[in-house]
């Protein structure tokens, strides 16, 4: 009589982890569910919905993974014991190592994990653009910090700078999926940031006059 062995156990944390890497190579409506079981180690239908629910209600999980883990480099811009230029640039530069990485699928799952969805996956695409939201409201708080503070001129160069910023962070997701190394992002950043200090408020003084 043939043996049989204990059922493997099924390893949620490394089906959340698979599910992941290939949501973020492949967005979430190119991804499909016979995808999505096998990479999690062919598990079966019934296991797939007892364990998830529904592919909409994994990639949400999925979401909140990678902002636990990988999303982890924006939290200087909520760091208000850092100076408001180095968190955007510890934000920025944190960010373009981790999207340029070779260890797992580049560019960056928030900007990119749900793009041209049909209609019927808009909630998706919705869940995506309040992730980008709060990353721009994280920015132009850095910014509106640095003016407060007296350590950015108040002029029209500093009321764009948030927009300039995010426009940034969000190109880079796609020149790191089209190759570029995390030294030339580090390089263009450091570029950027020029801007910021070309409107610094001088030392001497402090705040430079408002504009009227």
């Amino acid at each position: 009589m043939a043996r049989t062995g204990r059922p493997r156990e099924f390893d949620r944390d490394k089906a959340i982890d698979a599910a992941t890497a290939l949501f973020w190579a492949q967005g979430y409506e190119p991804t499909s569910l016979t995808q999505l079981k096998a990479c999690m180690g062919n598990i079966s239908p019934a296991s797939f919905y007892a364990a998830f629910n529904s592919k909409e209600a994994l990639f949400r999980e999925v979401v909140q993974h990678y902002l636990a883990t990988y999303g982890q480099v924006m939290a200087p811009l909520w760091d208000e014991s850092l100076s408001p230029r180095d968190a955007i640039e510890r934000t920025l530069c944190g960010s373009a190592g981790m999207q340029a990485a070779r260890t797992h699928p580049a560019g960056c799952l928030v900007v990119c994990g749900a793009s041209n969805c049909s209609p019927e996956n808009e909630p998706v695409q919705a869940l995506l653009a309040v992730e980008r939201q709060r990353t721009r409201a994280g920015i132009r708080a850095c910014v509106e910090r640095a003016i407060a503070n007296g350590e950015l001129r108040n002029c029209a160069a500093t009321d764009v700078l948030p927009d300039i910023l995010t426009t940034f962070f969000h190109g880079m997701t796609c020149e790191a999926r089209d190759g570029m190394t995390s030294k030339n992002l580090d390089a263009a950043i450091t570029s950027l940031l020029m801007l910021w200090d070309a409107n610094a408020a001088l030392p001497e003084t402090g705040k430079r006059p408002e504009r009227r």
